[in-house]
């Protein structure tokens, strides 16, 4: 009787650990096959913004160019065409701006001429003079692939325009360090902080769901410290090499 009982036992154990085997290993699965979708769709908009950053200055840049020295060319008759042909110049010149700070907002080309470390300085530099917030910005050199510059690029962006938009913040720190084979970034504001729990489980999230999956794709996961009142601390560790 104890024997039967015993094998009865073990044909429960197996078949349970089956089950529990089964279960982890869809879920490996379902995870791998959301990081490959999620991996794809970034590697697409960050395709469909190379591209969109290139015609605007490949082609639209030179024609409005084209176009401001036709203009330039012309002869006025008296002061009111002097005047229109004035404001039509200076309406052009505003266009060119613009274009060119899309085309560098979708791709910088200081990060793929020059890299991470450079490319967010000038990023940052840029926008000292639109917004109150200062930034303090502290990195060694070091060199990943394109696409990992990108992201890592694009996960330090969003930090920071969230910061502006959400947390009211005077300050945020942001450092890079090397940690053997690895580099940390961490950041952290002096602002009015969130609930981080709320906002992922109620789908407010966007902007950190975005955060997380750049980070997956660097080989890191993203860790965020903040509850209201007290600021937000940002912390992502990626190995150096993929």
């Amino acid at each position: 009787m104890f024997g039967i009982v015993a094998t009865a036992a073990v044909i429960i154990a197996l078949v349970i650990g089956f089950f529990i085997y089964s279960v982890m290993r869809q879920q490996r699965k379902l995870s791998q096959w959301q990081q490959a979708r999620i991996a794809a769709e970034i590697t697409t908009l960050e395709n469909e913004r190379k591209r969109i950053a290139g015609d605007l200055h490949d082609e639209l840049g030179p024609m409005l160019s084209a176009i401001k020295l036709q203009i330039n060319h012309l002869e006025p008759t008296n002061n009111a065409e002097a005047a229109v042909l004035e404001k039509s110049s200076n309406q052009i010149d505003d266009i060119i701006t613009r274009f060119r700070e899309i085309s560098y907002n979708l791709l910088p080309n200081t990060l793929v001429r020059k890299g991470f470390v450079k490319a967010t300085h000038e990023f940052i530099g840029k926008l000292k003079s639109l917004h109150a917030l200062q930034i303090d910005f502290d990195s060694p050199d070091f060199s990943l692939t394109p696409e990992r510059e990108v992201n890592l690029y694009r996960v330090v962006q969003e930090i920071i325009q969230n910061t502006i938009k959400h947390a009211q913040a005077t300050l945020l720190t942001i450092r890079i360090t090397k940690k053997g084979q690895d580099i940390l970034l961490q950041t952290q504001d002096n602002g009015i902080g969130f609930n981080y729990s709320e906002k992922a489980g109620q789908g407010k999230g966007m902007g950190l769901f975005s955060l997380q999956s750049r980070a997956e794709l660097l080989g890191g996961q993203l860790l965020v410290h903040t509850k209201p009142g007290e600021g937000a601390i940002f912390e992502i560790q990626i190995p150096l090499t993929a």
